[in-house]
């Protein structure tokens, strides 16, 4: 019993920091297409408590995290306003909202994973639940402002979130300790995503086989 004591307190400041982060990168986006106010508010609140909403209805545990807790409306209120007057400040703002996405997603993988498994969700499902808890937000963000979603690109992303979930869930059932736990899958889906944004890398895309032509009115 002791021992779950300092998990709730970990997984709530994670859950904070997470829905910060993401609140940033959703008025990062805001500002590249030059929103007022009340849009940087907007879109900063749906990318922060986006995926956790999606992740609370589809697990059917009881009213969506943040109904009786308004503090997290505020936190993306308050971050939204900031970067309003903050964001013209930062040398690339593209750089910075990758990078906070990237904290994001690994917080927020971890988040999803692990409320799944309280759910009493098996493995596989808490990693679907990490997976959606860490991209949706972002998904919902990119789709308003009009932008390719971060999720589409040929960047690692979803692959990162589903590996830190599974990291998370693979020890969850070793054993370790949930801080271990936590921590490790935290760096894991960190880690690939910074490799993914610093050396370009992707996973293998689709290539027609030579020759074909998908445009030939369905031959073939």
């Amino acid at each position: 019993m002791a021992a779950a004591v300092p998990i709730d307190w970990i997984v709530g400041w994670l859950d904070v920091a997470g829905v910060a982060v993401f609140a940033a990168s959703g008025a990062l986006t805001a500002s590249r297409q030059q929103m007022d106010v009340v849009g940087f508010a907007l879109v900063a609140t749906v990318t922060g408590i986006g995926g956790g909403t999606i992740r609370d209805l589809l697990l059917g545990t009881g009213p969506v995290f943040w109904v009786f807790a308004p503090s997290y409306l505020f936190l993306c209120v308050g971050v939204a306003i900031l970067l309003f007057f903050a964001a013209p400040l930062l040398e690339s703002r593209f750089r910075a909202l990758l990078w906070a996405d990237a904290a994001g997603l690994a917080i927020f993988c971890v988040i999803g994973a692990e409320a799944a498994l309280r759910a009493g969700s098996p493995g596989s499902v808490a990693v679907l639940m990490g997976v959606i808890t860490a991209t949706f937000g972002g998904l919902v963000r990119d789709v308003l402002c009009a932008e390719v979603p971060l999720i589409l690109r040929r960047e690692i992303y979803a692959t990162a979130a589903a590996v830190g979930a599974g990291v998370y869930v693979g020890l969850d059932a070793a054993g370790a300790a949930p801080i271990a736990a936590t921590l490790a899958a935290f760096a894991t889906a960190f880690g690939i995503r910074a490799v993914g944004l610093t050396r370009g890398l992707s996973l293998p895309v689709y290539r027609n086989r030579p020759g074909r032509d998908d445009g030939d009115g369905g031959h073939g």
